[in-house]
């Protein structure tokens, strides 16, 4: 009888699941008014081509501006965010809400409550 190879573990995504690192917000991006916020993520995945990746990220009161190359599948596990797009459309969010940003999303990304969010992205290739 033959032995079966182990495949690739499953990967489950906590506050135990990766360290976490402090996110730098590029200040030009920030809405008029807005205070910076402190973001911080915990990649817990990350797929051997780099484009497909997820983890934990979560963030204090703050605004700016987003532009997506990728598409997220974002769960909202606590706070308050709302996305507004360039045509004025917007969408408030709050624990328990399941929402997808598309790659070619632009708008205003604010969190309006300290927020915290499971995240999967892609990035599609060139």
């Amino acid at each position: 009888m033959t032995a079966v190879q182990p495949g690739p573990e499953v990967i489950k995504i906590d506050v135990h699941a990766a360290a976490e690192e402090a996110l730098e917000l590029d200040p030009a991006r920030l809405a008029p008014g807005s205070a910076m916020p402190a973001q911080f993520v915990r990649n817990a995945f990350t797929d051997a081509t780099g484009r497909f990746f997820g983890g934990i990220w979560r963030s204090s009161e703050g605004a700016w501006r987003v532009s997506y190359t990728e598409n997220e599948f974002c769960v909202l596990t606590q706070g308050r965010v709302r996305v507004s797009d360039d045509a004025g459309r917007s969408w408030t969010f709050v624990p328990g809400d399941c929402f997808v940003m598309p790659a070619g999303f632009r708008g205003l990304w604010e969190v309006l409550e300290p927020a915290q969010k499971f995240y999967a992205i892609y990035e599609p290739g060139a």
